[in-house]
């Protein structure tokens, strides 16, 4: 299907959107329904990372080879999510979610049922496959639903679900493994994802979405119809700034958290039945950071992301340096998660205003596969330095890394300010 409707060029050159903001309220069943979907996507990504030890003891690997497994599944999805959003463009985007949640709900199954770390790696590609095609749809689908004015609160409360998958997701698929084993978690993850298949197809409104070619239809100042080739986009560049930048902090952030659950039980000395716990407090910040990020960045990311990163430099390095005192250093592991809560939305945000209406799908799938580049090369450059130095050096290399990332933020404002 193409897109057809008639467009007309403005004295700039440039192809107007065509984009006619959607009628009606502002679209909360739908927003939620997504947001549950995400909440289940990224809890099945993350769950291995508070199960390390089970996993580990039960499949007979290191636990450094357990957290491979989160790069097994974000390597799949950087190398599948754009082929895949390109196959996959002119198929309705209500049903690929609720297809992909039904593949997801396989890959958990396969999962909780492996007999060997082969037979997990398995299972995760396949779940990678999902993830890359979900994220390619989902990354757009909320801008979709409503006009550009209102694209940072439907991010906000689409991405909620990312952040409630921390809060309560990950440390009760943790909770549940320490509980009654590991595999059951999988097992009801697996459920709600079938569950949350029926919700979507339920609850969430359908889309139309731009799929049309370098040609288009327009409309002349006569009223004629003629087909026009239209310019590359000029913002195909500040949108893969943003995409560098994002897989630049994904990589700082997982070299770290994909190993917090040992850090947290080695390094500061922890007991292992309070790990859960503080994995929860950290989604709870994360959620604050969220809440910021929604009600007083939205139409400011540039400023939150430049603040974001700043004071996640700071917590992280208190973090590692007062190991040895443990009340603040837990201060600094919240304040963190409260800072990191707001990157997604604000990383989200700024790539949906930067890209024009023409490249938004597309763009929205590259971001995903910058996005698993980050989660990917993290866990394994984490996962290096835990075989080779130890856990005590990971912190200073997440902070290395976001200090660039933040450099890149302050000229990308040049460049996307240059290019608008």
């Amino acid at each position: 299907m193409s897109f057809t409707a008639p467009i007309s060029l403005p004295s700039s050159g440039l192809p107007h959107s065509g984009e006619k903001p959607p009628a009606g309220p502002f679209p909360w069943i739908g927003l939620i329904a997504l947001s549950a979907a995400v909440f289940l996507s990224v809890t099945s990504e993350m769950l291995p990372t508070g199960l390390l030890p089970e996993m580990s003891d039960s499949l007979g690997v290191s636990q450094s080879d357990v957290g491979l497994l989160v790069s097994w599944f974000a390597f799949t999805v950087v190398l599948t999510s754009t082929p895949l959003a390109l196959l996959t463009k002119r198929m309705p985007r209500h049903g690929l979610i609720v297809g992909v949640l039904v593949v997801f709900a396989l890959s958990n199954v396969l999962t909780a049922i492996a007999p060997d770390y082969t037979f997990v790696v398995i299972s995760r590609v396949i779940g990678g496959l999902a993830h890359g095609l979900f994220w390619g749809v989902v990354g757009a689908y909320s801008a979709h639903l409503v006009p550009k004015d209102q694209i940072a609160r439907a991010v906000s409360i689409t991405i909620a679900g990312g952040t409630l998958a921390f809060v309560f997701g990950v440390p009760l698929g943790t909770f549940l493994g320490h509980l009654l084993g590991w595999r059951l978690s999988f097992v009801v993850l697996a459920g709600l994802m079938l569950v949350g298949a029926v919700v979507i197809w339920r609850f969430l409104p359908k889309v139309e979405h731009y799929t049309g070619t370098r040609s288009e239809t327009v409309t002349t100042a006569t009223g004629t119809i003629t087909t026009a080739k239209l310019p590359r986009d000029p913002t195909i560049g500040p949108v893969a700034l943003v995409c560098v930048i994002t897989a630049l902090t994904m990589i700082g952030h997982y070299t770290f958290y994909t190993y917090i659950a040992p850090f947290l039980s080695d390094t500061l000395g922890v007991g292992s039945d309070a790990v859960a716990p503080l994995l929860f407090a950290y989604g709870i910040a994360g959620a604050v950071g969220l809440f910021i990020s929604g009600v007083v960045f939205s139409k400011r990311p540039q400023l939150g992301l430049v603040l974001g990163m700043s004071v996640t430099v700071v917590s992280v390095t208190v973090l590692a340096l007062f190991t040895e005192t443990l009340p603040v250093a837990i201060v600094a592991f919240l304040v963190w998660g409260l800072a990191f809560g707001t990157f997604p939305p604000l990383l989200q945000t700024r790539l949906l205003h930067t890209a024009s209406v023409r490249i938004r799908d597309t763009a929205s799938a590259v971001y995903t596969t910058a996005f698993n580049i980050g989660i990917g090369l993290g866990a394994f450059v984490g996962a290096f330095l835990l075989a080779q130095v130890g856990l005590g050096t990971v912190p200073f290399v997440y902070v290395g890394i976001l200090v660039v990332a933040l450099l890149l933020v302050l000229l990308s404002d040049l460049v996307i300010r240059r290019r608008a």
